[in-house]
């Protein structure tokens, strides 16, 4: 048995081995050195060719070769290539110019993304994660997809067709009261004007195309050619779904990587000692910074270690007082949110009924809201941090508290301001009343009310880049510039302020949860986002190199990464809730709008359809009956519940392989 275990390959030009004697020759069997040696490459054989006879030329790039000796071979492989036909040499040609298209868009592309060398930049430092530039550049990504949409489907058909008169509209006889919108001031205005129309979207802003009522309700006449408001609707409709595409597939990756990697504790000092250092960490500031945090890891561990096994030898006395103050604590941070609430709505309601004053006054007036938001963004959320040292939870549970109340505020807080504007325009639900018996919504207060949305969603993107870029300024510039040149202990103490991850991409999150609620009544608001977000990068560039120093808390990576793309689920469903009743339950304004002469945007949809053919209608009403979508919800079904029991044998085998290396 051992001299048949040390045989090796005797055929010709296969590897040869060091015999007992040192000679370069044939693997004999006889000898116990031989198997123990290693394999040597016959190099001439190589060379010859011979391989290459009964078949096609093999690649060079996966033999291991001299670059000589690959030089020689790929010469006496050209001079064996076979002559092609014309159309070979055809496909080749085409296949070889198409590459260099890719390669070619690919250079064009890198070229009008100027963040792609400050995020090598950023991703560069050891000491800072890119996950909010990350995420800042993919909303770019997203928006960039609504405004292509927006701009091919309707704002070009808008601009071509805009005059053509609208045929196929039931209900053509209206009030000429509710008809009644004209936002253009008249006669000489002062300069200053232009300005507030800018910042409040007021003037000549509201008569553009960004608002939804600067749009018409035409369809051209050659036989339904386009139908402008059919293509207003589905747009935004695509749009949401691609998006809901783009979160589950990334929340996906992000639940893999999160089962892969384990959700638990157990473990991790042995990775973080042997595993945690990054040895692309240059200079003492980086290498100093690095120790720090890796100390810091450590840290939070044993804190919840000791937290976990002085939480199991509390007595039962000192368990009723500490869950007792955890419910106290609760309630105290539940009404800090509340009454911010509170404040959203009042200030919605005094700003919507004072929304005919003029100038620096009624800037502020129509401001108020987006004000107090912001306001209640920043003080509920340091308020809550300082409940949290009471609450005695371990550090990761803090943060996740944390984030978790911010992002209550940040949600709930839009629902209100929403809400708020719903009741007025609604008449509080009821259409009986006397502002809203007439036109079926408060008309004499909202000639036209799908334009005030996107005006207030407009104002919380302006004033959120205002408040990024006066922060920069104002507060993060001279902090920076009174640590760097101050002695006082108390300001050395202080030190620059930290870049917390978490907090700057939940502002991005709050941001783009902005931009859905406010796509449907503001079509360009996306690209207005756009801008704004390709700003604050290059904001909180400065701020992260220059004015900011890296926190030292940080937030593990696959649970701040899950997490995110939960909330930002959470406000996709909130603006897609926020689109649904729009299109739906709320009759559209009658003076403005592709839908001034529909009882509900909704009703467009079915009025195209009774004007297809009979095959088309009958595949589109197939597609939405039961005999279609149950099969297809049973097969979802089937798929979901295959994926659940994946995970579970892959978060089985995660957890054994834990197990084993605690042995």
């Amino acid at each position: 048995m051992d001299r048949a275990a040390g045989q090796g390959p005797t055929e010709t030009g296969g590897p040869a081995a060091v015999t007992g004697n040192g000679r370069l020759g044939d693997r004999r069997p006889s000898s116990r050195l031989s198997s123990q040696s290693p394999p040597q490459l016959n190099w001439g054989s190589a060379l010859t060719g011979d391989d290459e006879d009964d078949g096609p030329p093999q690649d060079l790039r996966s033999r291991p070769l001299p670059m000589s000796q690959r030089r020689a071979l790929w010469q006496e492989q050209q001079k064996k290539v076979p002559v092609v036909s014309k159309g070979e040499s055809w496909r080749r040609k085409n296949a070889k110019l198409l590459r260099e298209g890719k390669e070619a868009l690919k250079e064009i592309l890198y070229f009008f993304s100027p963040w792609r060398k400050a995020l090598q930049l950023i991703g560069g430092e050891s000491w800072t994660r890119s996950a909010v530039f990350l995420f800042a550049m993919r909303s770019v990504g997203k928006k960039r997809t609504f405004v292509l949409l927006i701009a091919g489907f309707v704002l070009v058909p808008s601009i071509v067709f805009r005059g053509s008169e609208g045929t196929g509209f039931p209900n053509l006889t209206v009030l000429l009261e509710c008809m009644n919108y004209n936002p253009n001031p008249q006669g000489l205005v002062p300069f200053y004007t232009y300005i507030l129309d800018v910042l409040l979207g007021t003037g000549f802003v509201e008569l553009s195309y960004l608002f939804y009522g600067f749009y018409e309700n035409t369809v051209v006449e050659d036989r339904n050619f386009y139908n402008i408001p059919l293509a207003y609707l589905l747009t935004a409709a695509f749009y949401f779904a691609f998006c809901l595409i783009c979160i589950v597939v990334r929340l996906g990756y992000a639940a893999r990587v999160a089962v892969a990697t384990g959700g638990q504790t157990g473990g991790e000092y042995s990775m973080i000692a042997f595993a945690g250092w990054d040895y692309g960490s240059l200079g003492d500031k980086e290498t100093k910074l690095k120790q720090k945090n890796i100390l810091y890891r450590l840290q939070v561990d044993l804190e919840e270690e000791r937290l976990k096994n002085q939480a199991a030898a509390l007595t039962l006395k000192q368990k009723v007082f500490l869950y007792s103050l955890r419910v106290l604590l609760l309630f105290l941070a539940l009404g800090l949110i509340a009454a911010a609430l509170f404040g959203i709505f009042q200030a919605t309601q005094f700003s919507q009924k004072m929304s005919g004053r003029e100038g620096i006054v009624g800037l502020l007036i129509q401001y108020l809201p987006s004000i107090v938001i912001t306001a209640g963004n920043f003080v509920v959320p340091l308020l809550c941090d300082q409940i949290a040292l009471l609450e005695r939870y371990s550090p990761s549970v803090t943060i996740i508290l944390a984030l978790m109340r911010a992002v209550v505020l940040r949600l709930v807080g839009l629902g209100v301001l929403l809400f708020t504007l719903w009741t007025q325009v609604t008449c509080g639900g009821n259409p009986e009343e006397d502002d809203c018996r007439l036109c079926q919504y408060n008309y004499k207060l909202y000639q036209c009310w799908e334009t005030r949305v996107g005006q207030e969603m407009y104002k919380l993107t302006v004033f959120d880049l205002l408040i990024a870029v006066a922060t920069l300024v104002l507060v993060e510039f001279p902090r920076r510039m009174v640590v760097d040149h101050s002695s006082n202990a108390l300001v050395q103490k202080l030190g620059r302020q930290e870049f917390v991850i978490p907090s700057n991409v939940l502002v991005l999150v709050y941001g783009q949860t902005v931009v859905w609620t406010g796509a449907l009544f503001c079509p360009l608001l996306p690209l207005i986002n756009t801008v704004k977000f390709i700003i604050l990068f290059y904001c909180k560039k400065i701020t992260l190199f220059h004015n900011c120093r890296p926190a030292l808390r940080t937030f593990r990576s696959t649970t701040s990464t899950f997490f995110f793309l939960v909330v930002l689920l959470f406000g996709w469903g909130l603006a897609t809730t926020v689109m649904v009743y729009s299109v739906t339950a709320i009759h559209p304004s009658m003076s403005c709008g592709p839908f001034r002469f529909f009882d509900n945007m909704w009703l467009i949809v079915p009025a195209t359809l009774y004007s297809l053919s009979d095959t088309s209608r009958d595949f589109l009403f197939f597609i939405g009956s039961q005999a279609f979508s149950i099969p297809l919800f049973i097969l979802l079904c089937v798929v979901l519940c295959y994926f659940i029991a994946l995970a579970s044998v892959y978060g089985k085998t995660v957890r054994l392989l834990r197990t084993q290396l605690k042995l």
